[in-house]
């Protein structure tokens, strides 16, 4: 299965930190031979160039100006811009596994990726780790760095949390599970403060959570939970759902990207100390803009009066499957 680690070697190729303007070469060989001081270059002081050579500031230039053909594009993350700088600036930063130590955040999306694999490990400073719309189906904690503080698994397949909660990075702050397949009480009781003590943010939206009540009773271990997304559950279609969760956890301070209004916070008053008001039933509006295709009835009751013709009566039926 490909892993992050194998994602990672690509997206170091694509950004060509070791071929020009960044790392060693033709353009800058006297660094070869320790003839130009990197803390200098680092610093911004003037050294004489070697004939035929650039200096750091002019290859900065070349990944700065926006229509330089090195130029990143204007999605390109922070990381990556601060990456080919260092390899301008201290290509042998870059060399070994001295580089793991510069990445703070890794942004792998979409790339394919089945394994979050050891390799993680090396990253020892990464804080950020976002690996949103892959193949991923499991993840293992042991592998994750516990300097995390950010793991966005959004548009995956993960199914069950077991292997990540057996022992999870303790400073985590937000947990992204958005767009997964997790369904059950059983994943519920991986939800509580015994796993994730500082946990602000959590998505946990579309997937298929149906036990409001027994959720809410392990969120409610989550004393810094501030930022809760359960939209496109089964259980979001609760009537009850936003006035339950609103009134459950009084510290949440954003559900479904809209903020709780303290109108809100007295409107649900006491709403959490009567779970029989939530049912097992559930409320869908369904609204059509438009249909076509689909004759007129209004032609059909314009027919003269007194005509002998024939009167065609169409009858539809709209089903939903679920």
């Amino acid at each position: 299965p490909r892993s992050v680690s194998a994602a990672f070697r690509e997206h170091l190729q694509h950004l060509g930190v070791h071929d020009f303007p960044c790392g060693l070469g033709s353009w800058n060989k006297s660094r070869l031979h320790g003839r130009r001081s990197p803390r200098a270059a680092a610093a911004g002081l003037e050294e004489a160039v070697p004939p035929g050579e650039e200096s750091p500031e002019a290859l900065l230039e070349l990944l700065r100006d926006r229509h330089s053909p090195w130029a990143l594009p204007a999605e390109g993350s922070p990381q990556d811009r601060l990456l080919r700088e260092v390899a301008v600036l201290a290509p042998e930063l870059l060399h070994g596994s001295r580089i793991f130590q510069l990445v703070r955040s890794l942004r792998i999306l979409d790339k394919g990726v089945e394994e979050v694999d050891e390799g993680l490990l090396r990253f020892q400073q990464l804080e950020e780790l976002i690996l949103s719309a892959n193949h991923i189906s499991r993840v293992t904690s042991a592998h994750l760095p516990r300097t995390l503080k950010v793991l966005e698994l959004c548009c995956n397949a993960v199914g069950d949390l077991q292997d990540l909660c057996a022992r999870p990075p303790p400073g985590l702050q937000h947990l992204g599970l958005g767009y997964n397949r997790l369904c059950g009480p059983s994943q519920e009781k991986h939800l509580t403060v015994d796993f994730w003590p500082n946990l602000v943010s959590l998505d946990l939206s579309f997937n298929s959570l149906t036990d409001l009540p027994g959720l809410v009773s392990q969120l409610s271990t989550l004393q810094k939970l501030h930022i809760l997304l359960l939209q496109g559950n089964p259980l979001a279609l609760t009537p009850t759902y936003r006035g339950f969760l609103v009134d459950s956890l009084p510290k949440l301070c954003i559900l479904d990207d809209i903020r709780i209004r303290p109108e809100e916070r007295q409107q649900f008053h006491g709403l959490a100390r009567q779970p029989e008001l939530i049912r097992s039933e559930a409320r869908v509006v369904v609204s059509i803009g438009e249909l076509k295709g689909l004759p007129n009835p209004e032609a059909f009751q314009q027919l003269e009066v007194g005509s002998e013709g024939p009167v065609i009566t169409y009858s539809y039926c709209v089903t939903y499957e679920f």
